[in-house]
């Protein structure tokens, strides 16, 4: 099974950026990956997801105009750019593949996490 591993989380400050990444142990270019997110004393919910192609792309409605997902097929990769960030999109956020863009189930694994802390 692939693993995954992310990295980018932080500290940052109201309205600042970061951008995360998900690097696959094994090839997901055949795969829908996506990005969710677990706040303290929260579910974890889905935040975005890009097709195999990178055709298509999806996002929660908390998120949609702020973040943008992307992919790098060939250096099995994914990425989480996100701006304009609020108090409220503090959260451990998680890689995960194999997604069912239907429901947003998870089919494959998930990565640790990485935590992101946005201050007011």
């Amino acid at each position: 099974q692939v693993q995954l591993v992310e990295s980018g989380g932080g500290l940052v400050q109201a309205g600042g950026s970061l951008r995360l990444s998900c690097a696959a142990s094994g090839r997901i270019s055949t795969y829908v990956m996506g990005w969710f997110r677990q706040a303290p004393g929260k579910e974890r919910e889905f935040v975005a997801c890009i097709t195999w192609n990178s055709g298509n792309t999806y996002y929660a409605d908390s998120v949609k105009g702020r973040f943008t997902i992307s992919r790098d097929n060939a250096k099995n990769t994914v990425s989480l750019q996100m701006n304009s960030l609020k108090p409220e999109d503090t959260a451990v956020y998680y890689c995960a593949y194999d997604v069912v863009l239907s429901t947003k189930e998870v089919y494959g694994s998930w990565g640790q996490g990485t935590q992101v802390t946005v201050s007011s």
